[in-house]
């Protein structure tokens, strides 16, 4: 193919999957944005690149996909576009990297089985959510390591050889997703010779040997970090054989009918005691063993297609914890690169089968792909409309996918952070009839009456969070805000006590205590209070606020001040502080500044108190 051919047929891919994703350009941040960059410190620390590099603070070890959001949260900041626009075009770049591996395997129909992946709709989900950088950033080292790697097969030059090894060093501390590419270096040399020789076996060991180090590496965050003490699974062994026959033949199925993709798919009950539900991986064992036999002939294009798949997907069939699987046993993302060998088998079938049509049914061939093609960018078109935000997502989820309670959870906690918290607590509601242990359900139900001024059931809801975990610090700290605004003071002190005993760094128990010592009139250890609040979190306007209300008290007028001042540094409308602001200016005879912090509070929809007004009056 001459240069000419090959720059037009790479821009086509290119331009075609931005066209396709314009819509996941004007997404938003949904789930698990919020921890991996939006509210995540290490990306907004400026040592973050050490600590992403060379520490266990982060619940995975993906440094080059956090370095890649630590620089862009630099550029973009919480604008959403700038990162959706990189997740695009490392997906373009791969989509053509694809094109070319399969052409030097020879595969029929590689450019189209190029266009196929994409425009996949299973791929919206590793696109369109800013997350899963942790997929669109090693999919593109890891071809690059293969097409170098056959490069290096083809020329003999070491040179490539390191280059591939680099890319894959890359691919790995991206993620580690990409874990099983020495196996596929292995599957190539097999279907380009026919057996895998001794050189094939020695040149592999090196990308071994990095697999090793780097899946341990994964292991140990996954358990360390990510799932800690929480439970994801609790079946055993057989349980989890019989899920991975499940999990193929699931992934297969959405892989050629990409038919109501769901964000969160229901999590499967698999009984290992009953021999059906082995049934699907022994078909899929049997299959292999059937092109096995035939691998000399027909065979060779299945046993090579489908075994790719299966051994790409090996790391997510369910035989090592993964803290989604306490949602779902499978995703769509997990399959972004395995579906490469779906895509290609079929693809590779029907353009041999095509060579030896005849010219009528060519021409219908042609067609019927442009039109297949056609399906799957108005399929992903849509898909993608479902990220735009949190509601549209859980939404759409919760359509297909009604018994979850996490999606019922998610849901009520979108809704009620837009206020809509009637609609809020039928869905937190919903989620604790599923799971009635769910620590987190009960919490937020709580603080959802709490927020209608539901008082006592917000209580009732406390409580049971605490009778599920007696050492939840945050349900004592809720539990202690709605005593104290029942007026049951020693109740709210010791609530807000007991949740600093579990959580001594808690800001918000610490801040809370010291407005119930406040309200006590015992200045002191509010002050003590709030100033170890500042010492944990100094960029909170609501405690500098307070802190100036309680030195106010004292007479400390311009500390006082400072505090107060602090807080509108932080959040200039915030009304609270520009009235005690005012107090503060009233007292210290500087009228002017009271008048004019006074009328800011009013602006703000501030209640300041009517003697404050009328001690004022005469000053305006």
């Amino acid at each position: 193919m001459s240069k000419k051919w090959l720059c037009l047929g790479a821009c086509f891919i290119f331009l075609m999957t931005l066209v396709v994703y314009i819509p996941a350009m004007r997404a938003g941040f949904i789930w698990d944005d919020d921890a991996f960059i939006t509210q995540n410190p290490l990306i907004k620390a400026n040592d973050g690149l050490y600590r992403f590099w060379f520490s266990t603070e982060p619940p995975d070890y993906f440094p080059l996909t956090s370095s890649s959001i630590w620089l862009e949260w630099r550029l973009w900041g919480m604008n959403a576009t700038g990162y959706h626009v990189v997740n695009i075009l490392l997906h373009a770049i791969s989509s053509m990297l694809i094109w070319l591996v399969l052409k030097i395997l020879k595969i029929p129909g590689a450019w189209l089985a190029a266009v196929v992946f994409a425009v996949h709709p299973v791929n919206v989900e590793s696109v369109a959510w800013i997350t899963e950088r942790k997929n669109t950033l090693p999919m593109v080292f890891y071809l690059l390591s293969i097409l170098l790697y056959l490069r290096f097969e083809t020329d003999g030059n070491r040179t490539l050889y390191g280059l591939s090894l680099g890319s894959f060093l890359l691919a790995l501390l991206s993620k580690t997703s990409v874990v099983m590419l020495p196996f596929v270096l292995l599957g190539c040399a097999w279907w380009q010779r026919g057996r895998i020789g001794r050189k094939d076996l020695l040149g592999s060991i090196p990308f071994f040997a990095l697999s090793g180090i780097l899946a341990l590496v994964t292991i140990w965050f996954q358990y360390h970090r990510a799932i800690g003490k929480d439970i994801v699974r609790t079946d055993g062994f057989f349980s989890r054989l019989a899920g991975a026959g499940w999990a193929v033949w699931f992934y297969l199925y959405k892989a050629i009918v990409p038919y109501k993709l769901s964000f969160v798919y229901p999590r499967w009950e698999i009984d290992a005691s009953s021999m059906v539900s082995f049934l699907p991986g022994l078909l899929l064992t049997g299959l292999l063993i059937l092109f096995w036999w035939y691998r000399k002939s027909w065979g060779r294009h299945f046993l090579f297609g489908l075994g790719y798949y299966v051994v790409t997907l090996f790391p997510v069939l369910g035989f090592f914890n993964i803290y989604f699987m306490k949602y779902s046993l499978v995703a769509d993302h997990w399959q972004y690169t395995s579906i490469i060998g779906i895509i290609a088998l079929l693809v590779g079938v029907g353009s041999y089968l095509f060579k030896g049509w005849k010219k009528g049914f060519r021409q219908l061939a042609i067609i019927m792909a442009t039109v297949l093609v056609g399906i799957l960018a108005m399929l992903t078109w849509r898909q993608e409309h479902i990220y735009k935000g949190m509601e549209a997502l859980w939404r759409d989820t919760i359509s297909k996918n009604p018994n979850s309670w996490m999606v019922n959870y998610s849901l009520g906690t979108v809704l009620t952070k837009q206020d809509k918290i009637d609609e809020g607590i039928e869905y937190f509601k919903k989620a604790l009839v599923i799971k009635p242990d769910y620590l987190e359900a009960h919490t937020n139900l709580g603080n959802a009456y709490f927020k209608k001024g539901r008082l006592d059931e917000a209580i009732y809801e406390y409580k049971k969070a605490l009778a599920i975990n007696p050492n939840f610090a945050k349900a004592h700290t809720y539990l202690g805000t709605v005593y104290f605004k029942k007026g049951r003071l020693d109740e709210a002190i010791s609530e807000h006590k007991q949740a600093l005993t579990i959580d001594p760094n808690s800001a918000e128990a610490h801040t809370n205590l010291g407005v119930a010592y406040f309200s006590q009139g015992r200045l002191d250890e509010a002050i003590y209070e709030y100033k170890k609040a500042l010492a944990i979190n100094p960029n909170c306007a609501e405690t500098h606020s307070n802190l100036g209300s309680a030195y106010g008290s004292q007479g400390r007028l311009d500390e006082a001040i400072s505090e107060c001042k602090k807080a509108l540094a932080i959040n200039p409308n915030y009304a609270e502080a520009h009235y005690n602001l005012e107090v503060a200016y009233y007292k210290k005879g500087n009228y002017k500044l009271a008048i004019a912090h006074c009328d800011r509070a009013l602006e703000l929809g501030y209640s300041v108190n009517p003697k404050i007004l009328q001690l004022l009056k005469p000053y305006r």
